[in-house]
C-alpha cells in the first residue's frame, strides 16, 4: 500500500472558496447568520432588512457592486468565524480597526474603493485570525 500524505489547506482557503462558489442567496444566508442583518444590509448598502431577506431567498439581488462587496465581507467572516464566535467577528467588523487606519471593516467595504478596500479588509481579517 502506498504512502499518502495528505495537508491541511492553507488557513483561509475555504473561505475564499465559498466566497467564490456558493450560490448568492446562500452566501447571504450565512453572512446574515454570522452578522446579523443589520450589519449585512448596511454593508450591502440598504436600510432595511426586508431587502437581506430577499436576497437570501432569492427573490432580489443588490447591484453588481453591493453583490462583490458582499461576497468579500463573506471572505472575511467565514475567515475570522473559523477561529471566532459570531459576536465576536461582529465587533471586529464595526470596530475601529488599527491595521485599516482606524477605519471600521464594515464601513470600508461599504464606502471604500472597490479593490482596494476589499483587498485591506481581507488583510486585516487575516491578521486578526491567524496572527493576533
Amino acid at each position: 500500500m502506498p504512502n499518502t500524505v495528505t495537508s491541511t489547506p492553507r488557513p483561509g482557503l475555504r473561505a475564499h472558496e465559498d466566497s467564490i462558489r456558493l450560490p448568492f442567496p446562500e452566501l447571504v444566508s450565512e453572512l446574515r447568520e454570522i452578522l446579523g442583518v443589520k450589519l449585512v444590509a448596511y454593508i450591502g448598502g440598504v436600510k432595511s432588512a426586508r431587502s437581506v431577506s430577499s436576497w437570501a431567498d432569492g427573490t432580489g439581488e443588490p447591484g453588481q457592486n453591493d453583490r462583490e462587496r458582499l461576497r468579500h465581507a463573506f471572505h472575511a467572516a467565514a475567515l475570522l468565524r473559523e477561529r471566532y464566535d459570531p459576536i465576536t467577528v461582529q465587533s471586529w467588523f464595526r470596530g475601529i480597526n488599527p491595521s485599516l487606519n482606524d477605519e471600521a471593516p464594515a464601513q470600508l467595504l461599504r464606502e471604500g474603493d472597490l479593490v482596494a478596500g476589499p483587498r485591506a479588509v481581507i488583510a486585516a481579517a487575516k491578521s486578526f485570525a491567524y496572527i493576533g
